[in-house]
């Protein structure tokens, strides 16, 4: 059972990852390896998909400076998860983040 739980935690995180703007098409063994880590550390999925939204608003909010180049890794998120582990905000605020970035992946 515990085995089904971690692969389609893995699969829902990885998934997230590669539906985000500026990321890879597909994912590698070290993402994977990240997910099964956040899935032993009992990390919601919500928690890591929230971290994801957060940081890619961050990212295309930025005003007159240059672009970002393009997220390579699942590790990217690990600074901004632990800040949301440190410093939950409201489900609201991801609601609209949500929002705002499904306008820059054209999924409205």
């Amino acid at each position: 059972m515990i085995n089904h739980q971690r692969e389609a935690y893995v699969k829902r995180i990885l998934n997230a990852y590669l539906h985000l703007p500026d990321t890879p098409s597909r994912t590698n063994s070290l993402d994977r390896k990240l997910a099964e880590d956040l899935f032993g550390r009992n990390l919601s999925p919500e928690t890591v998909e929230n971290a994801m939204l957060l940081a890619v608003a961050r990212r295309h909010a930025r005003k007159n400076q240059l672009p970002l180049g393009p997220i390579r890794s699942l590790h990217y998120f690990l600074p901004i998860i632990q800040e949301l582990i440190a410093s939950p905000l409201p489900e609201s605020y991801f609601d609209y983040l949500k929002r705002f970035v499904d306008k820059l992946t054209g999924s409205l």
